[in-house]
């Protein structure tokens, strides 16, 4: 678990850089293989339009699309 939140904290720090540069589904597909690298099997990864995203909905780990859209991790299938 600890490791899990390890890299969501640096993918929080590094998203900024990646939110004007990536594609929503290129860094999507790169959370989801450091996620599964680090052991986690289920769980989900959606890409929300920012005005959507409520609390509670899952942890925002990534912004793309200049910031108009964040990808949400939630755990569990």
């Amino acid at each position: 678990m600890k490791a899990l939140v390890a890299v969501v904290a640096a993918l929080l720090i590094a998203t900024p850089a990646l939110a004007q540069r990536k594609d929503c589904g290129e860094l999507k597909a790169e959370i989801e293989g450091k996620i599964k690298a680090n052991g986690v099997k289920a769980f989900t990864l959606d890409v929300v339009p920012a005005e959507k995203v409520k609390e509670g909905d899952g942890k925002v780990v990534g912004s793309c699309d200049g910031g108009t859209q964040r990808i949400v991790y939630k755990r569990g299938g």
